[in-house]
């Protein structure tokens, strides 16, 4: 029976592999299933990489794809907990997404000793690429450097010279403040003051009471998700606003804009690598996303893990199937092939892991401007990928020395 099937398959496939034959490839998505991340990322992820797998169809390509999921809960030692249950036990070949940079950051060592792939999709520190890049490490979709390099130059482009920092008490925030300070020291700005705010907190009131009365220009939120929608909301209500003080989302996403509603986050600067209405293929997809995510648009994290998945598909396409059980070669054939797909465009990825595609600075929407639900940003500037992400030879990783 099996050798009939093979001998009808002929007819439509150039090639017959008995699928039973076929090597499997497993990738793991990990993230935030359901708390302060579960928006920018969770199930909507998983959805995303499934998604690549259904477009690439790796079947046709001699091999098959298994998309796991897991919940890491922002805290690193359940991250590296799962990540080991799935190299040792599952078998798995690729760990795919890891917001919180605390937890990407000891996940990495873990997939390098294990010489697997680790497509790092939502963890925005920019060390991934920098002191503690590794051969095993592709970051996909942005860095803190890179939003830092698109909001800030914007910001005290308009005149926003005197910055205060509301920094998450982690390794992203940590991450973030730096980078952004450094470019805002570099572009004639200063900074007057930070504060560091306990990750996942819901009353930020005494941090903005010290960002008030520090009286700068600019109040730059270094925290991201639910930690981002909260002091917004709560610097309204504290009138920071109204004021003159003006607020500087560093990272900030279209869920979270979902969640303040335009009425507050209207004339938010920010910068992002992927919008679902920049041009017709990101809206095709985006539409066919939304219509199986409970009619929530995409994030760029979301976007992010889709094209990183394709491209890794692809890579394993390319090679030796018993030669892509090794990350590092995975990793190398990945480096070595441009990246292209709908939603970031033409690329590719450095030595150091950074994958280079474009950057955008949007602006908010007024609600009088928006004419659908996540209508919400306007274009301000397109950051071409050359100039948008850190110089390679900056980032101290050993890779490149």
């Amino acid at each position: 029976m099996k050798v009939t099937a093979c001998v009808l398959a002929l007819a439509l496939l150039p090639t017959c592999v008995n699928a039973q034959t076929m090597p499997t490839f497993k990738a793991g998505v990990l993230n935030d299933q359901a708390g302060l991340y579960a928006d920018i990322d969770g199930p909507g992820a998983v959805l995303a990489a499934k998604m690549a797998v259904e477009d690439f169809k790796p079947e046709k390509h001699g091999f098959k794809v298994e998309v796991l999921a897991a919940d890491h809960q922002n805290k690193a030692d359940i991250g590296v907990n799962i990540t080991r249950k799935w190299f040792d036990i599952d078998k798995v070949d690729a760990v795919v997404d890891v917001p919180t940079s605390s937890v990407a950051l000891a996940i990495s060592q873990l997939v390098k000793e294990k010489d697997k792939t680790f497509l790092i999709d939502a963890a925005g520190s920019s060390d991934l690429t920098g002191k503690a890049c590794t051969p095993n490490n592709v970051h996909w979709t942005y860095d803190t450097w890179a939003l830092a390099n698109g909001t800030a130059k914007a910001v005290i482009g308009k005149g926003g010279k005197s910055w205060f920092f509301l920094t998450a008490d982690y390794a992203f925030g940590h991450a973030l403040a730096r980078d952004a300070s450094d470019i805002v020291k570099a572009e004639g700005g200063t900074v007057v003051g930070q504060v560091s705010a306990p990750f996942q907190t819901s009353d930020f009131s005494s941090f903005l009471l010290q960002a008030q009365s520090s009286k700068a220009q600019i109040v730059a939120l270094a925290n991201s998700g639910g930690d981002t929608v909260t002091s917004v909301k709560q610097a309204q209500e504290f009138g920071l606003t109204a004021g003159g003080q003006k607020l500087a989302g560093l990272l900030v996403f279209l869920s979270d804009v979902k969640a303040m509603g335009l009425q507050v986050a209207q004339g938010l600067l920010l910068t992002e690598a992927f919008y679902w209405d920049l041009n017709d293929k990101t809206r095709a997809w985006s539409k066919r996303f939304a219509a199986r995510n409970e009619g929530r648009f995409p994030t760029m994290n979301q976007a992010g893990v889709y094209a990183s998945m394709l491209h890794w598909m692809k890579a394993i396409e390319a090679m030796d199937k018993d030669k892509a059980r090794s990350g590092t070669a995975v990793v190398e054939k990945m480096k070595q092939m441009p990246t292209e797909d709908d939603l970031f465009g033409k690329g590719s990825i450095r030595k150091d892991g950074r994958t280079i595609h474009d950057m955008y600075l949007f602006e908010v929407k007024k609600p009088s401007e928006s004419k659908m639900d996540y209508d919400f940003y306007k274009l301000v500037a397109t950051i071409p990928g050359d100039q948008a992400f850190r110089p390679m030879d900056q980032g101290g990783c050993p890779l490149v020395k």
